[in-house]
């Protein structure tokens, strides 16, 4: 691939940003390559970030020699993780991969088939349009998108490439999960009348990277490719290795944790995102020069528009106190689904006596449980990752090779960014969020919100 095809692929992704995806036409390359049932599936990561070498890869070394696929290629902006990260794989697999200083280098690739992203929040959708504009599969960790423009590129470039994205939303590979839904769908749990989110830790350094941001200098990354469509701004080590704690580079909370949980509200009920939002917080405890709260509350109103049905989502997390943990409940008038138990109750449902008391029935549900089965891994191997992100990863292949839908098709990353981005426009205007269905854009305070 010469200079001019690379210079294409980046511009592309940029381009796709800033206008909707409208103009481009998928790369000649998407059709160059045909997976055979007995082909090896050649992949490439794209970031060698901590979620990449604890979970992700050790979840993909649990099904590549039994699916036949291959780790090929890494690409990292900066030498110091893309070395590490060249040397860790040759150690896990005994096989070299080639070293690639960015994603140009990466897809000049003869026969690259697939790639894993993790990279920094802000470049997720980005860095799909780069992957399936060279004719890619992929692997994007969540969040999907930060930013409408972002989230509409992408999902555009996605379903016009006929390419097999996996959203990282592990939970809808969960049999847990899928226990769940079933039973919500199937009218068993009744209307849902609330669903607490919780996600709580005590962390000083959840986020932090201070011995590697002392190590990076900026003559050893190219910062403005790290930017991509984000404003130009002065060179900073932390934004690059801390990214988590800054916007517009990442919501934090919302994107890192809320986007998984509020994953499963749309799938059980099959909603493509809130009415409104509501959100309050700040940095109370961890005054670290972050930008992003460190305690948060949001509030979302559920239901199907110009009506008065629904129900109301709360979402809470905090990073000094670890009490409550993480959880996700569901409430009807008959009883709860409970997901830090994997247990649906009658637990708070109407009983005979309060019911009686008005002239009504009791509305109470049976006991029911929703615990998840072992989650299939090579035979003889051993786990590594967590089983769910192992089972997400799994789907993943084996939709590679089927042409199936995965459990987490890009529509799911589309609708958790609406809901993750019209929670970044409750926190910073401070105003009450809505979206706008015939323009597809996040709305507070009569404005569109961008960032």
């Amino acid at each position: 691939m010469d200079n001019t095809r690379r210079t294409f692929i980046k511009q592309s992704a940029l381009l796709a940003a800033a206008t909707y995806a409208g103009t481009l036409s998928t790369s000649a390359k998407s059709y160059n390559r045909i997976i055979g049932a007995n082909d090896r599936v050649r992949v490439g990561a794209v970031g060698f970030s901590d979620r990449f070498r604890e979970t992700l890869f050790p979840c993909f070394q649990n099904h590549y020699k039994e699916l036949n696929f291959d780790l090929v290629g890494l690409s990292d902006l900066w030498a110091y993780r893309r070395d590490l990260g060249t040397a860790f794989i040759k150690e896990k697999t005994g096989s070299d991969i080639k070293s690639c200083r960015n994603n140009d280098e990466l897809y000049a690739m003869k026969d690259l088939d697939a790639v894993i992203i993790s990279t920094a929040d802000f470049q997720h959708a980005l860095h799909t349009i780069e992957a399936v504009k060279a004719g890619c599969d992929a692997y994007v960790e969540k969040p999907f998108a930060e930013t409408m423009d972002d989230a509409k590129a992408a999902l555009k470039a996605v379903k016009a490439s006929n390419k097999i994205v996996q959203i990282g939303s592990q939970r809808r590979s969960g049999e847990n999960y899928k226990n769940a839904a079933d039973y919500i769908q199937q009218g068993k749990f009744g209307a849902i009348t609330a669903v607490d989110l919780v996600w709580n830790v005590n962390q000083p350094g959840r986020w932090r990277r201070p011995a590697l941001v002392a190590k990076l200098k900026q003559e050893d990354i190219d910062w403005k490719r790290f930017l991509l469509n984000r404003p130009a701004d002065t060179w900073d080590p932390r934004k690059y290795l801390e990214y988590r704690l800054f916007w517009p580079y990442s919501s934090g909370m919302p994107g890192q944790w809320m986007s998984h949980q509020i994953d499963t509200v749309h799938w059980f009920t099959q909603l493509h995102h809130p009415r409104s939002v509501v959100a309050n917080g700040g940095i109370y405890t961890w005054k670290d020069g972050r930008k992003n709260w460190d305690t948060m509350v949001a509030v979302f109103d559920y239901g199907k528009p110009d009506t008065s049905d629904g129900f109301q989502v709360t979402f809470t997390s905090r990073m000094q106190n670890s009490v409550g943990d993480v959880g996700e409940v569901y409430y009807s008038n008959g009883g709860e689904l409970n997901l830090i138990t994997n247990k649906v109750s009658p637990k708070g449902g109407l009983g005979e006596k309060e019911a009686a008391a008005m002239g009504m029935k009791a509305n109470l549900l049976g006991n029911f449980d929703l615990s998840k089965t072992e989650i299939k891994t090579a035979t003889g191997a051993s786990m590594g990752g967590d089983p769910l992100t192992s089972g997400h990863m799994r789907n993943w292949m084996e939709c590679i090779r089927s042409r199936k839908t995965p459990n987490a098709p890009v529509e799911a990353g589309y609708y958790h960014s609406i809901a993750n981005i019209m929670t970044n426009a409750a926190v910073h205007t401070g105003a009450k969020a809505t979206f706008d269905e015939q323009k597809q854009e996040v709305m507070a305070n009569g404005k569109i919100f961008k960032y």
